[in-house]
C-alpha cells in the first residue's frame, strides 16, 4: 500500500512516499520514512494520520498521510491573549 509520510520544520517540509506491506502501522512508517536517521532530534511521539493524532499502533490504509507533530513553540491561548490585549490599545 502507498502511504506518505510528512515532517514540516521551519523552514520546510520533508516528505517521503514509501510502498509498505498490509498490515503495516504508524510506528513501521515513520520506522521506514528514514526520518529517525536523517533527523536525529525528531520527536514521534505525536503524530497523526490526516490531520487527526493516533496511536503508534494505529494500522493505515493505502493512501494514508502519516504527519509527525512537532512541539508547540508557545501556548495558543496565551498568543490569542497576548494579540487581544494589543488589540484593545
Amino acid at each position: 500500500m502507498r502511504i506518505d509520510v510528512v515532517y514540516a520544520l521551519s523552514l520546510k517540509q520533508e516528505q517521503v512516499m514509501l510502498d509498505l506491506a498490509q498490515g503495516s502501522t504508524v510506528q513501521d512508517a515513520i520506522q521506514a520514512s528514514g526520518f529517525l536517521r536523517s533527523l536525529p532530534d525528531i520527536d514521534v511521539s505525536c503524530a497523526g494520520v490526516w490531520g487527526r493524532p493516533v496511536g503508534m499502533e494505529t494500522g493505515l490504509r493505502d493512501g494514508d498521510r502519516v504527519e509527525i507533530y512537532r512541539p508547540l513553540v508557545a501556548d495558543p491561548k496565551e498568543i490569542r491573549r497576548v494579540r487581544a490585549a494589543k488589540s484593545r490599545n
